[in-house]
């Protein structure tokens, strides 16, 4: 190759190079003004499809979930922000916000959709819950026998199948999914479940009762409620001024 033909070569390499990373930005949302700690209203960015909020939306604490259906590590949290955010209902808003990290769980954005879609029917939680407490009866699945495993959660929820179907593929649900990854994106997210409690990243590990960094020798403090409401959530209840029974 004469040392023309590489110059032409590194120019239109470069151009590609240019063109892919226009088009990736020009598909990506801009949160850069959005406030990722508050609570997300129905927008045109997220297809009108606001926070899924558990509890008191005007709650003094919040906490936010980045979470993928498929993480079996999301799997083992669910149970244990269900129960805080049922018992400190009245005092706690509880968001789950979308974070499928498709590259290792190929089920994950399906099962975003499926939820988001039967939010669109009245039936959020209820289909969240059943994802995560039946993710091993999914996670292996593919293509049409997915989307009929879906399809049966949804009609045992009293769903309508047409529109569940015609939702689950929308542009509005997709949107609202790559808007959560963007606010997760923003807020530092590389790893799921990443919780959030007003603002402050519970990720550390607890050894002899007090927390540490995150290490695999330690139990993680959202792996009981126990834990959970004793390092985090009761801390953050008191520091909001919200009177706790302990």
């Amino acid at each position: 190759m004469t040392k023309k033909t590489w110059i032409i070569f590194a120019v239109v390499c470069t151009m590609l190079l240019g063109g892919l990373i226009w088009l990736s930005k020009s598909k990506q949302v801009n949160v850069d003004s959005v406030d990722i700690h508050a609570i997300q209203t129905a927008n045109d960015q997220n297809g009108n499809i606001g926070d899924h909020i558990f509890g008191n939306k005007d709650a003094k604490v919040v906490i936010i979930e980045y979470g993928d259906f498929q993480c079996p590590g999301c799997g083992d949290a669910a149970p244990v922000l269900r129960a805080v955010s049922e018992k400190y209902k009245d005092d706690v808003a509880f968001i789950f916000r979308n974070f499928p990290l498709t590259s290792i769980h190929p089920n994950a954005m399906t099962a975003a959709a499926a939820a988001e879609a039967a939010g669109l029917q009245g039936k959020y939680w209820e289909m969240h819950h059943n994802l995560y407490e039946l993710q091993n009866d999914w996670s292996g699945l593919s293509g049409q026998n997915r989307l009929d495993t879906f399809v049966g959660y949804a009609e045992g929820l009293g769903l309508n199948k047409e529109q569940f179907l015609k939702d689950i593929d929308s542009k509005n649900v997709a949107a609202k999914i790559k808007f959560d990854r963007a606010l997760g994106t923003k807020a530092g997210v590389t790893g799921t479940p990443s919780i959030f409690v007003n603002g402050k990243k519970a990720d550390q590990s607890v050894r002899d009762g007090k927390l540490v960094a995150a290490n695999n020798n330690d139990p993680l403090v959202w792996s009981t409620q126990e834990l959970f409401e004793k390092h985090i959530l009761i801390p953050a209840l008191k520091e909001a001024g919200v009177s706790v029974k302990e």
